[in-house]
């Protein structure tokens, strides 16, 4: 039900990407404390994007979960924040992060609902 997405406007190799999405999975499970076999990790490279007027990298993030806690968002985000400026060597003050938790009904696996 944990669902990452990261767009970032730097180019990675395909073996950079599988590395990162496996250790990003690892951790979006220890910080909503959910099982990994839940957690689904996107990333798309070489997006067109422009933060503040300029094309220097820059990265956004939208993370959806149910039953994500708002008091939470705030860590949440210092550590997703630290972790894409150890991966990808972006500023901190060059992402955005998108948090949402959407009703039950609204998300769908396994031919049903949550």
């Amino acid at each position: 039900m944990p669902l990452l997405t990261i767009r970032t406007n730097q180019v990675l190799s395909s073996e950079k990407k599988q590395t990162m999405l496996s250790h990003i999975s690892t951790v979006v499970a220890y910080l909503l404390d959910k099982p990994e076999s839940y957690v689904m990790v996107s990333m798309q490279d070489k997006q067109a994007l422009l933060f503040g007027g300029s094309d220097a990298p820059c990265a956004l993030l939208e993370l959806k979960s149910l039953g994500l806690a708002e008091e939470k968002t705030a860590e949440h985000s210092a550590e997703l924040c630290q972790l894409i400026e150890l991966q990808l060597e972006i500023p901190a003050d060059r992402i955005y992060i998108e948090f949402s938790s959407p009703a039950r009904h609204l998300w769908g696996w396994d031919g049903r609902t949550f």
